[in-house]
């Protein structure tokens, strides 16, 4: 899970371990059933947490699945930054994201569905993958890869197929995820600009290892 400073103190470490103790119990329930309906007890007994350090941390069910969905889309963004780490071309970086994405639905079915779920009121958030996406659209127009006018437009488009990739993976589990994948990247591409042979070449090409 996404990681931030480590706390200076046993104070403090124990207060970071119970708010992500919280945070973990509302992402499993957010992937398990999506019922945001749970009590605080149940959530405090799922975290294995005191019921009254709940409110050391949150004021409400709605802020803690909020930072659950926060956590989860952070993670997600880190995950794609360390499997695309060494990739400079804005193309191949978009269709590389599809790709390891439709896998994740194997490694990170939680992830996933939480994403699913999700995902749609966050294609512009300020956290996970969305500035990450925002950065290397703004790169390929600068640098003439893409010929679309406005990234922000184009965000929308690839992250809303982005996430009907992510529906169809765990609704169709039978299906060829990585051709499914390098489809629709290949669809986005052409959107961007790219030449239809060149737009199937960049979707094609092998992906960085996945185990690291």
């Amino acid at each position: 899970m996404p990681t931030s400073a480590p706390p200076k103190n046993r104070f403090e470490r124990r207060r970071a371990e119970t708010r992500q103790a919280l945070v973990r119990a509302a992402r499993q329930i957010l992937a398990e059933t999506g019922d945001t309906s749970a009590s605080i007890q149940a959530i405090a007994e799922r975290a294995d947490v005191g019921f009254g350090s709940f409110y050391n941390h949150f004021e409400s069910k709605t802020e803690l699945f909020d930072a659950a969905v926060t956590d989860a889309l952070e993670e997600f963004g880190q995950v794609i930054d360390e499997r695309v780490e060494g990739i400079d071309d804005p193309a191949e970086l978009v269709a590389a994201g599809f790709r390891i994405t439709a896998r994740m639905a194997d490694s990170h079915p939680e992830l996933m569905r939480i994403l699913r779920d999700r995902g749609l009121a966050h294609i512009h958030s300020d956290s996970g993958l969305a500035p990450r996406a925002l950065r290397d659209l703004e790169i390929g127009i600068a640098s003439g890869r893409f010929t679309c006018g406005n990234a922000t437009t184009a965000l929308s488009a690839l992250g809303g197929t982005l996430l009907s990739l992510v529906a169809l993976r765990l609704d169709r589990p039978d299906l060829d995820g990585d051709e499914a994948a390098s489809d629709l990247a290949e669809m986005v591409l052409r959107m961007l600009g790219l030449a239809a042979d060149d737009a199937h070449e960049v979707t094609r090409r092998p992906l960085p290892d996945l185990a690291r």
